[in-house]
This record gives structure tokens, sequence and C-alpha cells, in this order.
């Protein structure tokens, strides 16, 4: 009786210490801290890029997939002008817009890098989830570069890959 006592009580001291996450959402007072007002007079040339990212890839059979964390980065690659990116919206396989992640342009400074994170465990983006990214940079300025990283461990496995964003306006 005791030893099923001892064995019940390590069981629900396991599962108790076993941290359930949050699904991927997006915290508005971090890119509040970046906000930025643009005035409609400005001279900043528009741009839009495209980056495709995977929340989940085809495992053994196309039956089968496994979810990868993704991190999506929005570098300024300027040494000297900020730049500013207006929207980043996450779309899924079929292109319905998943969520939209600030209401208000951000700034970046030279050479800043900010991230996206979604989890392993979203994987509302599918197989085909993709970013596109609304940017302002001043005349002459490097355009922003936009990357993704995907990755996943489990056990001594790891998996890992890069996609690079393109430009489509």
């Amino acid at each position: 009786m005791n030893k099923s006592l001892a064995l019940i009580l390590v069981i629900l001291l396991t599962c108790s210490c076993i941290e359930e996450k949050e699904i991927s959402s997006f915290n508005t007072e971090n890119w509040s801290k970046r906000a930025a007002t643009i005035s409609a007079k400005d001279s900043l040339e528009f741009g839009k890029t495209y980056l495709a990212t995977y929340s989940e890839i085809y495992s053994l059979t196309e039956h089968k997939t496994h979810g990868l964390t993704v991190m999506a980065s929005m570098r300024n690659i300027s040494e000297i002008d900020t730049i500013y990116v207006l929207k980043a919206e996450y779309f899924d396989t079929h292109g319905k817009s998943v969520r939209k992640y600030f209401d208000t342009p951000i700034y970046l400074a030279p050479l800043e890098t900010a991230q996206i994170i979604i989890d392993e465990i979203d994987t509302s983006g599918g197989t085909g989830s993709n970013f596109i990214f609304d940017w302002k940079i001043p005349k002459n300025c490097p355009q922003p570069l936009f990357d993704g990283v995907m990755s996943s461990t489990v056990g001594k496995q790891g998996l890992s890959f890069t996609t690079e964003g393109k430009r489509i306006q």
C-alpha cells in the first residue's frame, strides 16, 4: 500500500512539472516598443518581400508530418540608415491569413535584427506557410533581408534549414 501511494505521488509530481506550451502568438507589447511614425510626405521607397517558411514538413510518407520551430528574421543590413517594416503577415499553405504581427510601422536601427518565432507545436501554417512583409527604406539604402530558419530536435537528431525572402514589389 505504501509503495502504491509513493508511486502515485511520484507520478503526480512528475506530471505537475510538465509545462504546457502555448501556441505561438504575437505580443503587441514587444512591437509597440518599436513603433514608428512615418510622414506621408516622406521620400521613402516602398517594397514588399515574400518569405517561404515551413511550420511542418512531411516525414516518412505524405500522411505523416513533423512540426518545426520557425524563426523569421527581419534584418536591416544598412550600416547607417534606419528602415521601417510596415506589415508582417503570416499565411497558411492555402494562402489564408493566420495572423498579423503589428498594426503600426516598426523601425529597425542600422544592422538591427528582429525575429518572429513560431513554436514547433503551432502547425497552423502547414507545410507551405509563408510571410509577406511590407517595408520602407530611404533612397540609396540597401533593401532589408528577410530570412527563415526552420529547426527541430528530437532525441539525438536535429533538423534545420533556411530560406531567403524574395522581393515581389
